[in-house]
């Protein structure tokens, strides 16, 4: 105790505590720098990357109202980059969000990856669009006259399993999906309109049928991620696809439209849908 309290150690002490008290006071003096415009973000001073057309304007304030956003936010907030990102995130047209940081004076940049339309799934409730991996888009984005630039997907029983953004949730979606993106870049070629989904009670695994603008009907069978045996793969079906326009020039002539059926494994086989009379294309 007499060591505690000698002159020298005193003297130390009470420089230690009216430091302490010194900057306490000073502190409350300075301004509050989270509350200056250079350190303050919003909604509209995030940059994105450039967005694909059918993205809304505002969809970064809807990425922070969805996720309850302050209006403001502050630079200095260590946490502000994670919570942009978050909010990003969960908006339905973004796949991914690749980096988040700070820019000044007052700047967030976010690097993204958007979700492309690829399909139109027409249900009884309307018609949704859907990405290459089956996943909601919003359909309040598209005109009827978007609507109508992508592939239709008809013959489906069920109805989004989620909001958007997310899977439908139909193994029959998905395989429509990845055969619209498998033909993304032949459907104008081949001249198609729609894609058709054949379910069968009998039968867990979906066969889809290409439905040309002339009418012909051309049996496709398993999604292109399947195999059944005895059935060929997805690109031998777009060869055989291929040739058969070479030697008749579309899927209707000479006398369809047709039923032309892609699934066996030497020969495509054609029947008017008018007559019943069949034919076999070497």
């Amino acid at each position: 105790m007499k060591g505690l309290f000698q002159p020298g150690r005193l003297l130390v002490l009470a420089a230690a505590i009216v430091t302490a008290m010194l900057i306490r006071v000073t502190v409350s003096w300075l301004p509050d720098l989270a509350d200056r415009d250079e350190y303050i973000v919003n909604a509209t001073t995030v940059e994105v990357t450039s967005p694909p057309r059918m993205v809304p304007p505002n969809f970064i304030q809807q990425a922070f109202e969805r996720s309850d956003m302050p209006e403001q936010l502050s630079l200095l907030d260590e946490s502000v980059t994670q919570r942009v990102h978050d909010a990003l995130q969960r908006h339905p047209w973004v796949a991914e969000v690749s980096r988040v940081s700070k820019q000044a004076p007052g700047r967030i940049v976010a690097e993204l990856k958007y979700r492309r339309p690829i399909a139109m799934v027409e249900v009884a409730r309307g018609v949704y669009p859907i990405d290459p991996d089956g996943t909601l888009l919003p359909p309040a984005d598209f005109t009827v006259s978007d609507a109508q630039r992508y592939p239709l997907v008809d013959g489906i029983v069920s109805t989004p399993q989620g909001p958007e953004g997310t899977n439908w949730g139909d193994p029959a979606v998905n395989g429509a999906a990845d055969l619209a993106t498998l033909l993304e870049s032949s459907w104008e070629e081949f001249q198609l309109e729609k894609i058709h989904c054949r379910s069968s009670p009998s039968d867990s695994t979906p066969a889809f049928e290409l439905i040309s603008r002339g009418g012909s009907r051309i049996m496709w069978g398993c999604a292109p991620t399947e195999a059944r045996p005895g059935e060929p793969d997805a690109e031998q079906k777009i060869q055989r696809l291929r040739k058969y326009l070479k030697h008749f020039g579309n899927f209707e002539k000479p006398d369809g439209p047709y039923e032309i059926d892609i699934r066996h494994w030497q020969e495509i086989s054609r029947m008017p849908l008018t007559v019943g009379l069949e034919k076999s294309v070497r």
